[in-house]
Order: structure tokens, then C-alpha cells, then sequence
């Protein structure tokens, strides 16, 4: 019996043999081979199902075919969550009007999720699988509550109660249900996303990427139009290659330097301190490629499908970071938690913001770290690394706007200070995630009991000494400014809103 179960979580049987040839998951190597099938097949439809050559509605049906094809492989039957997930939200949508359907779709669709998530840990014991079902529904969960939101700022609120990115990603139609599901289980992101505005997708399927996207250069380089659509081959090549670096680093270094041994109770005992904090940033940063690796493959999926292209830098070349996840040096290189987390899982980062940061009065920070853990899992090294993450992110904000003006004076000690806050962030990262990797609560306080807390003290001493004033008070001291963007802080923020 449970080998039925094991091949029905883990879908199709037929790679069995390169499965015990490379001693790889057998999970893992359906989802690979799915997407670089779905790579292929990217490509296909670019230059095959191009909008010039057939209907959005043939575009529509083919990625969305293609797309259940793919999770039904990967996963078996439970991709049919996917389906129902999707179908039941959409009619909440109709029932329940566009006033009240973002509450209630976040609502069913966060339930829904946590469900399954809980399920396959606790009650059917899925948790061994590196690639499971619950990935996908994560991302999906993701556009559910994206489109009810953005239909709800479209259809139900006025022009002027809407920021500029609301104004931007506001839905003014209801979906069809084709659209709906063509969104939400497309072949180039239901294994591995990224998240999307459904603007964007549409535009995508329907030829017409400038509809909504007002581009500074209004599709002019130096003066020269731009209306073909620019070839992704060469970001699709690099963003492979970099795929193949990362997946290269994972499996040559990941088990050098295994994140358990930070709570081996030899190492504890015979390690000195400054020696167990130089492992602890190896050892971290040893995980991280595989990230690397999954979400740069669905970036170049996307890409080589024609998705992706978000206009020309000033040098007049194509750039096709519209929904790209990560920006791998920003990560490593980062001398502030906010920095780090900005380009890291960007669309997720986005995600939250739209949906709680911005449409949250008060505690903004705490309820986005809470939404972030639910959406995560089941499994308490969750909770324990959101928390730490609420408390890490206020002293840094508190430092941020109380010290850093002080080495602001020369180059000297902006060097100095960047050199420390990169120290300072790179340890209070790698401290804040080692529960996300180990999972258990009781790992997890052995890990910061041999750390006597340290951190978290610390940042709390600070937060209390360093205050800064709440969120809404700062908004409000700037009316009647002009609300910043809510791009601002991604690679959008040179894209405005069209005068009218």
C-alpha cells in the first residue's frame, strides 16, 4: 500500500531507470525533465502559436493542455488540486460580486492550500518529497488571490483611492473561465511559477505586451521604433548557463557543508564561536543554489516563450526581467535585510505587498511575515523563521534610518559601513532561515540556544532604542505627495503610468 502511494505522489513511473542511474528522487527527476520539456515546448509555441499566426484562444487551450499535462506527469492525480483549487475560486468570483471576492478567494484559497499542506505532512507523511504537489498550489494560490484583488481594485473602487500600481494591474473585466485557467495553470509556471499580474499574461497571449505598460520610451531606442518583438534566444542562453553554474555548485558542495551540523552537539562543544559563525554562512549559503537553479529555469521557460520582455534598458537592449525571481548578486552582495529580501523570490515579495502590506493600517510588517509563514507550510521552522524575520527587520529599519546617515559624510565611511551592514546582513539572514531548512521546532531552539538568542536580543534592544515611527503616520506626513509607485522597488520603477 504504500508503494502506491509513494507512485502516486511522486506521478509517473516512466523515468524510473534514470531515476536509480542518477540515485536522484524520483520527484525530482519528473520535475526536471518536465521543464526542460517545457522549455522545448516554449520555444514551439513562440515561433509555432505566435499571436501574429493564430488566436489568443488557441494560445489559451494549448498552454493550458500542455500545462495539466505536465502536473499530471509530475505529480499524478493531485494535480486534479489544481483544478479544483482554481474552479472553485472562480466561482466564488461570480457568486459572490467584486466587493467582497478578494476577501473571501484569500480566505478559501489560503484554507484550501494550508489544507493540503497539512495533509501531506502530518497525515499522509509526504514530507521526505523535495517536489511535491503543495509547490505548485502555492504559486496558484498566489494568482487566485492576485486577480481577486486586482479585479476588486478594477470593478469596485474608485479611480482615486487606487495607487499607481493598483491603477496599473487593476482588472476592468471579469476573466472568462479559459483566461481564468490559461492564468493560473499555464505550462510555462505551474511547476515552478513565477507569479504574474494577469495583465501582463493576457497582454502575453493576446500580442499587445504595450497595451497596458506605458513604457518610458514608448517603444523608441534612439529615436527608432521598436515594434518587433525582440528575440530571447541570447537571455534564454545565459540564463541556462547559469542554471547549469548553479546546479553544478549544488550537488559539488551542498553536503560539505550540511546545515544540521550546526546543531551536532560535538560541533557546539568543540567549535569556538567566531568558527561556528563562518560555518553557519557556508553552510547557508551552500542551499541557496538550488533556488538558483529552479527559478532562473522558469525565468528562461518563460523567456523563451516570448514572456518576460519588460522593454530596453538605455543602452537600448532588451530587458526580460518582468518576472524574474532573483537577481543572484543583489542576494550576495546585499548590505540590508530589506535588499536581500527585495531580490529575493521577487514575485512572492510583490505578492505580499499587494495583497497585505499596502492594504494593511496597522502592524503591516508583523501581518505580512504571518501571511508569509501560512502560505510557506505546516511545518513550525516556518513560524520560527517569520518570527525571527519581524523582529530582524525592524532593527534593521530602526539602524537604517537612525545610523546610516551619520556615514553618509564620504566614500570612506559609506565603504566602512557598507562593509559592515553586508557582514551584519548576511549572518542575520543565514540566522533567520536556518528553522526554514531544519523544520523541527526542537532543532531549531537547540540551533538558537547555542547562540543564547543573541540576535534576537539584540535586534529587540535595538528596535525599542531606535524607534521609528509607524507606517501610517509617515504616509500620512507626506500627503498630499504623490503615493510612490508600488513597483518602486523592482526593476519597474521607470515605467509610469500614461497621462490621460
Amino acid at each position: 500500500m504504500a508503494t502506491e502511494t509513494i507512485s502516486a505522489c511522486t506521478g509517473s513511473n516512466l523515468l524510473q531507470p534514470i531515476s536509480e542511474i542518477t540515485n536522484l528522487p524520483l520527484d525530482q527527476v519528473n520535475f526536471v525533465v518536465c521543464q526542460l520539456c517545457a522549455l522545448l515546448t516554449a520555444v514551439w509555441f513562440r515561433l509555432y502559436l505566435h499571436p501574429s499566426k493564430t488566436s489568443p484562444f488557441v494560445r489559451h487551450v494549448v498552454a493550458t493542455l500542455l500545462g495539466i499535462y505536465f502536473a499530471l506527469f509530475c505529480f499524478g492525480w493531485y494535480a486534479l488540486h489544481f483544478l479544483l483549487q482554481s474552479g472553485i475560486t472562480y466561482g466564488i468570483m461570480i457568486l459572490t460580486g467584486v466587493e467582497h471576492m478578494h476577501k473571501y478567494c484569500l480566505v478559501f484559497a489560503l484554507g484550501y492550500l494550508s489544507f493540503c499542506q497539512i495533509t501531506r505532512v502530518y497525515v499522509f507523511d509526504y514530507g521526505m518529497y523535495s517536489a511535491d504537489f503543495t509547490g505548485p498550489m502555492m504559486v496558484i494560490t498566489q494568482k487566485i488571490t492576485s486577480v481577486a484583488f486586482e479585479i476588486h481594485d478594477g470593478m469596485a473602487r474608485k479611480e482615486d483611492q487606487l495607487n499607481q500600481g493598483q491603477k496599473l494591474l487593476a482588472i476592468r473585466r471579469m476573466p472568462s473561465l479559459l483566461e481564468y485557467f490559461s492564468y493560473n495553470c499555464n505550462f510555462m509556471g505551474i511547476l515552478a511559477g513565477p507569479t504574474c499580474s494577469y495583465n501582463d499574461y493576457i497582454a502575453f497571449i493576446e500580442g499587445t505586451p504595450y497595451r497596458h505598460r506605458d513604457l518610458e520610451t514608448k517603444g523608441k531606442v534612439n529615436g527608432k521604433s521598436r515594434l518587433n518583438d525582440p528575440s530571447p534566444n541570447t537571455e534564454v542562453i545565459r540564463k541556462l548557463a547559469t542554471c547549469l553554474i548553479s546546479l553544478l555548485v549544488f550537488l559539488s558542495v551542498c553536503k560539505v557543508c550540511p546545515v544540521e551540523r550546526n546543531v551536532d552537539d560535538d560541533f557546539i562543544a568543540t567549535t569556538p564561536f567566531y568558527a561556528q559563525v563562518v560555518y553557519l554562512y557556508l553552510s547557508m549559503l551552500t542551499t541557496r543554489p538550488k533556488y538558483y537553479f529552479v527559478w532562473t529555469l522558469a525565468d528562461a521557460i518563460n523567456n523563451a516563450a516570448g514572456f518576460g520582455f519588460n522593454g530596453y534598458d538605455s543602452n537600448g537592449l532588451p530587458r526580460w526581467d518582468l518576472i524574474s525571481n532573483l537577481r543572484i548578486m543583489n542576494i550576495e552582495l546585499a548590505t540590508s535585510f530589506k535588499v536581500f529580501l527585495d531580490n529575493w523570490n521577487i514575485q512572492t515579495a510583490h505578492w505580499l505587498k499587494r495583497v497585505c502590506y499596502e492594504r494593511c493600517p496597522y502592524n503591516p510588517t508583523a501581518a505580512t511575515f504571518l501571511l508569509s509563514a501560512m502560505w510557506h507550510g505546516a511545518y513550525p521552522g516556518y513560524y520560527l523563521t517569520f518570527l525571527t524575520g519581524i523582529v530582524i527587520t525592524l532593527a534593521a529599519r530602526a539602524v537604517r534610518h537612525n545610523v546610516r546617515p551619520y556615514f553618509l559624510g564620504s566614500p570612506a565611511l559609506k565603504f566602512v559601513y557598507d562593509v559592515i551592514t553586508w557582514a551584519a546582513t548576511q549572518i542575520a539572514i543565514c540566522y533567520t532561515v536556518v528553522p526554514f531548512v531544519l523544520l523541527s521546532v526542537g532543532p531549531s531552539l537547540k540551533f538558537y540556544r547555542s547562540w543564547y538568542f543573541c540576535i534576537h536580543i539584540g535586534c529587540i534592544l535595538l528596535a525599542i532604542a531606535l524607534p521609528v515611527k509607524p507606517r501610517h503616520l509617515r504616509l500620512k506626513e507626506q500627503q498630499p505627495a504623490v503615493q510612490p509607485s508600488l513597483e518602486s522597488t523592482d526593476s519597474n520603477s521607470n515605467q509610469k503610468q500614461k497621462a490621460t
